[in-house]
């Protein structure tokens, strides 16, 4: 299992220090089964996969306050955004002045180990922009205690990272709603540890009715199991939350149409789409591009940074291409459910992704506020669908409110919707999921999907105008 990317542009001048690791609108017609057996990438498959999230940091931090976007554009030939931006970006404003914020709504972020600061460094971010602390917030560890933090160990120092992207701007998109940070005792490992406590800890969430919509912002690529066998006992928290009418996210991943092997470090040369955001449980979340116009407005195109050499040399340390993109594609785990038959001629018969797309791209990276050891304290612009994934959970708890109860599996409505050419659906026609790298000595490149009219396996049904979009999903007329 892998986290998906947060990577983060630390804004000082130093040197380059990085490691890349590389209730629904109608009937859900889900097959259980599995639809292939795909054999384990490499000729030795491992038993299982060490997961380390995706953050980078480069550089120091800004300790000064956040980065603007003519800050980051002028220096380092990067757009980053704050929290407002973002918020402009979806309409959402003039939802928060008729009361719409999330309230009575809870949040779940799921991620490894947590973070020590994390209290002090939401409060930090509250403060810098004036944003009201949550009604509630809460963390817990019901899979098991969470080891002492150590700043030597990258991974807990990554996770660290993930979880402060997580919490800051589910906060930022939802200030009203409550916020319940479950921490799990170990990284996430293919069906070895790790994953097991995460489906320990989102089951009693959902059986002690704790949360309204889970986030996830971590993924593993679907050939990395060695059957559907291997992957089945891993749902179980998803078909639980189905039963129990809790929404579940997940990241669609950062590696475009090709995604890592299990030895971490190699990618498929082949289209491939990722687990869990590809279960039809659960609504997949991909990225976009956020493009700020002279009148202070926004458009999205498709998040990819693959051949922008300015984020390449901050996330990679040369000029690329690396694989940096939404992730999408077509399940082989999965068949096509009920809610995609509108969208046969793009998925076939397979389970498509993502679903739907918020921002993303590192070439628009949204600020962040960090301070536990390991790494300088200060503001870090960070991206990937790390940021989208509790993004879009926060557009959902707003929905959830305007609804006045949870709203459990969201994807039939997404997709009728979207056929309907509902106002709140915004279609994402400009961008493609296609990926380079070099690998075995040659340049590789992992043809994806472009973006269409309509659902395509890029950016899913598109984006959102939250002003609308809020009101459609939630099934109440706009006030």
């Amino acid at each position: 299992m892998r986290k998906a990317r947060t990577a983060a542009l630390a804004l000082g001048a130093a040197t380059f220090t990085a490691t890349v690791i590389a209730g629904t609108a109608s009937a859900v017609t889900i097959a259980t089964a599995a639809r292939a057996t795909p054999a384990a990438h490499g000729a030795a498959a491992l038993p299982a996969i060490a997961i380390r999230p995706g953050t980078v940091r480069v550089g120091d931090a800004d300790r000064q306050g956040p980065p603007t976007t003519a800050y980051c554009e002028a220096n380092y030939k990067i757009a980053c955004f704050e929290p407002g931006q973002v918020r402009q970006a979806y309409d959402l404003p003039a939802l928060y002045k008729k009361g719409i914020t999330g309230k009575g709504a809870t949040i779940v972020i799921v991620d490894s180990f947590g973070s020590p600061t994390i209290a002090h460094d939401l409060a930090v971010f509250d403060k810098q922009f004036g944003y009201p602390a949550p009604p509630s917030f809460k963390i817990i560890a019901p899979a098991g205690k969470i080891p002492a933090y150590n700043p030597n160990n990258s991974d807990m120092v990554g996770w660290a990272g993930e979880t402060t992207l997580d919490v800051e701007y589910a906060h930022t998109i939802a200030p009203g709603a409550n916020i319940l940070l479950v921490e799990t005792p170990v990284s996430e490992t293919e069906g070895v540890t790790g994953f097991p406590q995460i489906v320990t800890a989102e089951e009693y969430v959902i059986n002690h009715h704790l949360g309204d919509v889970i986030s996830q912002s971590f993924s593993a690529t679907e050939q990395t199991f060695t059957s559907y066998k291997q992957l089945a006992p891993l749902r179980a928290a998803y078909i639980d939350a189905y039963r129990n009418h809790v929404t579940v996210l997940a990241a669609s991943g950062d590696s475009g149409a090709a995604d890592v092997g299990l030895d971490e470090t190699t990618y498929y040369t082949h289209p491939v789409t990722s687990w869990p955001d590809s279960d039809p449980y659960v609504t997949g979340v991909g990225g976009t591009q956020l493009h700020q116009n002279a009148n202070g407005t926004f458009t999205s195109t498709v998040w990819n940074d693959t051949y922008n050499k300015a984020t390449n040399e901050y996330v990679y340390g040369d000029a690329g291409p690396n694989p940096l993109a939404g992730g999408g594609g077509k399940s082989i785990f999965f068949p096509r459910p009920g809610y995609q038959n509108r969208v046969k001629s793009v998925v076939g018969g397979s389970r498509g992704v993502p679903d739907i797309s918020m921002s993303g791209a590192c070439d628009g990276a949204a600020d962040i506020y960090q301070s536990f050891a390991g790494q300088p304290a200060g503001w870090y612009p960070t991206c990937g669908t790390s940021e989208a994934t509790p993004e879009f959970a926060g557009i959902v708890a707003l929905a959830d409110q305007v609804a006045h109860h949870p709203l459990g599996l969201i994807n039939p409505t997404l997709y009728a919707l979207s056929a309907a050419h509902a106002p709140g659906i915004v279609d994402v026609t400009k961008g493609n999921n296609t990926v380079s790298f070099t690998q075995g000595g040659k340049l590789q490149t992992v043809k994806g999907f472009p973006a269409l009219r309509g659902y395509d396996l890029a950016s899913g049904v598109g984006t959102v105008n939250a002003l609308y979009f809020v009101y459609e999903l939630a099934g109440r007329g706009r006030k």
